[in-house]
């Protein structure tokens, strides 16, 4: 599977959407271009951001970080979200609780992570 494109973030207000359907217009947020987000593109830390998971049977328990994300009002993870090809499954997230997700186990499926300081972050599942 390659990579997702849906995602975009407003420069002015961080205002995240995901496009369902592209129909070629720009989507615009306080008047202005809202961007592509690319995954694992902003300089952090890559053990504090990169989702990872483990298996249990048919399923994976991902969390954000080889080390745990912090999850401050300031800074945390704002949601999780598995895409295969035809699905997306979202859990959202909020400061004090832990950077945690559980979906279904999907060979090949992308998991994303937006952080609301550092953008968006993804890994694979074998």
């Amino acid at each position: 599977m390659k990579e997702y494109e849906g995602f975009y973030v407003c420069p002015d207000c961080g205002t995240v959407a995901d496009l369902i359907n592209n129909n070629g217009e720009k989507i615009i947020c306080d008047g202005k271009e809202m961007k592509p987000l690319a995954a694992n593109s902003v300089d952090a830390a890559e053990e504090k951001h990169v989702p990872v998971y483990e298996r249990y049977d048919d399923e994976i328990v991902v969390n954000v970080g080889s080390v745990d994300h912090p999850m401050e009002k300031d800074h945390y993870i704002m949601w999780i979200a598995m895409v295969t090809d035809n699905k997306m499954c979202r859990t959202t997230l909020y400061p004090e609780q832990a950077p945690t997700a559980r979906f279904k186990y999907v060979p090949g499926a992308a998991i994303y992570a937006y952080c609301n300081k550092h953008g968006l972050w993804m890994t694979k599942v074998d």
